[in-house]
């Protein structure tokens, strides 16, 4: 069996202008990743309304039936919470519970936990009630079997998008509760170089999403292996490490708002033909 496996985030489906066309629309997803050549999957979970994203999959004895029928797997489940407050609220417990509950069906899937984009107001409380929370809905998961991996994200509202905020979130997780997914995207859009952060907290990657980064401002993501980031010297670095796991793609390029679909068949056959060498 592989080491390193490539999967694909539902995101893709669901931004700006697409999400509606694709409720309850899981199994497509699943269908044309698998199509793409991917052999693994990551839907999320959403505070408020935890199993919107997720139509009738909630039941994972039907996701886990679907996913047999395309021979892919569950990477896992992005949990998104805001998580301000010292303590979670009763809607993100809710949707915490939800998700370490339904990846119990799921050996090795491990809970992503994202924060929820808001404002950078009260920034150093909220940075680290941010760890606290993480730090909490990960001991419960580890509780429960699982495997956790903290996932920071990039938008100008994010509270974890600078070298600042990867400083004092990162250095606050538990270590014997939680890896860190670096998303190199995310990384790149907020002003770090990729394999310097990522070499940084290396004792922490157990989980990665691959995005392309255009530098652009207004439109920030180019389509996989189009933009700036260098991808061979990424899968390189994780290969020599002996990482493994997931490299889940995650294209938020502008083409994914009105063709997801041929934007994630493209992007397998990217990886496909440069990635996969790599890591055989």
């Amino acid at each position: 069996m592989a080491k390193i496996k490539f999967g694909s985030q539902v995101y893709t489906w669901f931004m700006q202008g697409t999400g509606a066309a694709y409720d309850n629309k899981l199994d497509h997803m699943i269908k044309v990743a698998a199509e793409a050549g991917f052999t693994g999957i990551e839907p999320m979970v959403l505070e408020c309304f935890p199993t919107y994203w997720l139509g009738d999959f909630k039941d994972p004895l039907k996701l886990k039936d679907t996913l047999a029928a395309h021979n892919m797997e569950l990477c896992g489940l992005a949990l998104v919470c805001g998580w301000n407050g010292e303590t979670e609220t009763e809607s993100e417990r809710i949707a915490a519970d939800y998700a370490i509950n339904a990846l119990k069906h799921f050996p090795g899937a491990k809970l992503g936990t994202v924060p929820l984009p808001s404002n950078r107001k009260n920034l150093h409380d909220r940075r680290l009630n941010m760890a606290k929370n993480v730090n909490a809905v990960s001991k419960r998961a580890v509780d429960a079997g699982l495997v956790c991996s903290y996932h920071p994200n990039s938008p100008p509202n994010s509270i974890v998008r600078t070298q600042e905020d990867y400083d004092v979130v990162l250095n606050s997780l538990d270590p014997t509760v939680t890896g860190w997914t670096p998303d190199v995207g995310h990384i790149a859009r907020g002003g770090m170089d990729v394999i310097e952060t990522m070499t940084k907290w290396g004792h922490l990657v157990n989980h990665i999403h691959y995005k392309d980064f255009s530098g652009n401002g207004p439109e920030p993501w180019a389509q996989m292996g189009t933009g700036k980031l260098d991808f061979h010297k990424i899968t390189e670095w994780l290969t020599v490490r002996n990482y493994e796991g997931w490299i889940v793609c995650e294209d938020e390029c502008h083409d994914a708002i009105g063709n997801p679909d041929g934007v994630t068949l493209q992007n397998g056959q990217w990886c496909k033909d440069n990635l996969a060498g790599l890591v055989e």
